[in-house]
């Protein structure tokens, strides 16, 4: 990333070359001079070269679509002008895990709001194999780049890219002795994972401040694959549209932007008929619980191509407690 820059004397009608730096990206300069004006004239390229997205460099996964493996920090940094400018990759848990669930649903109703402020480059990465990333994207609706969709659907078994990028381990991490079922109970009380009963707890008593929309998109997705429970909301026959939000009906709390009981209701849904039901195509194989994946939390990252930077840098403090998306879009505008 160095260039030349060529100094030029009218007088002496030297030239001379010397070295400059530049971190992200190539800037030619040529300067003339006179014994009695100065002019400067400034060429920039304006080619991106930045580096890759450090924590991740060097780090792949693999493509479920083309089965090659992919370096997430050029992933990252990579973006056209047809793109936009932002990039962002989430990383996921395990295919049955909650975490991993509701990025997927987030992601599916958020990514119109992504797009609109250049965030079109999206990867999801699952810490399983490539079957199961292709059941639960298929459960959730989230169009991805395996069925003609945007995001570019890729799978870590072993969880080394969460790691890497430096995601929570939960409860124990080191103890090869104790089965990752009791860490993963223990976190589930809020060990190596604080966050976890606090994001619970929220899910039934609602937040009178922040919208949450997403939840009511996930759950219609999920009344119309007929998972239960299927009463909470009231969908058009033809369209499958919502007509009626029965949590909107509640006395007093249904105006809130997040109506109790409604985000509990969604998470019932999902570990029901998606976590239970199909936990023996979504479960982490023997090799992946002896790398801690069960424990292992997620996160997410939205990169700024034209400046180099992180504009977000998330990572799960609990289950149940990952990125607020209506958070992410404040910080993009």
């Amino acid at each position: 990333q160095n260039h030349a820059c060529a100094w030029v004397s009218t007088q002496s009608a030297a030239y001379s070359v010397g070295e400059i730096s530049s971190p992200k990206r190539p800037i030619l300069a040529i300067t003339m001079t006179t014994s009695k004006y100065f002019y400067a004239l400034s060429i920039s390229l304006l080619v991106a070269t930045g580096a890759a997205y450090t924590p991740l460099a060097g780090v792949s996964a693999r493509s479920v679509k083309t089965n090659n493996d992919v370096d997430l920090g050029d992933f990252l940094r990579s973006s056209s002008p047809a793109e936009g400018d932002k990039t962002m990759l989430v990383l996921g848990t395990y295919a049955a895990d909650f975490n991993a669930i509701e990025y997927a649903q987030r992601l599916r109703y958020y990514l119109p709001a992504l797009a609109k402020r250049g965030v079109n480059k999206i990867g999801l990465v699952l810490n399983c194999e490539e079957d199961a990333a292709k059941t639960l994207v298929d459960l959730v609706d989230l169009p991805c780049d395996t069925f003609g969709g945007s995001v570019t659907l890729l799978v870590d078994p072993s969880g080394e890219a969460g790691r890497k990028f430096g995601v929570g381990r939960g409860w124990r991490p080191e103890d090869s002795e104790m089965s990752p079922y009791v860490k993963l109970f223990g976190m589930l009380l809020g060990f190596g994972a604080w966050a976890t009963l606090p994001a619970v707890i929220g899910g039934y008593i609602g937040n009178p401040f922040t919208p949450q929309p997403w939840i009511e998109d996930a759950m219609a997705v999920g009344q119309k694959k007929g998972r239960w429970p299927d009463t909470a909301l009231v969908l058009d026959e033809t369209t499958g549209n919502v007509v009626t939000n029965k949590f909107a009906e509640l006395p007093l709390v249904g105006k809130w932007p997040r109506r109790p009981l409604e985000l509990a209701t969604l998470r019932l849904q999902n570990m029901m008929d998606i976590s239970i039901k199909n936990w023996k195509e979504l479960a982490p194989n023997e090799e992946a619980l002896s790398a801690g994946v069960l424990t292992q939390l997620g996160g997410c990252v939205i990169f700024d191509t034209a400046k180099g930077d992180a504009i977000v840098e998330y990572k799960d403090p609990g289950i149940c407690a990952v990125a607020n998306f209506e958070d992410l879009l404040e910080k993009l505008n």
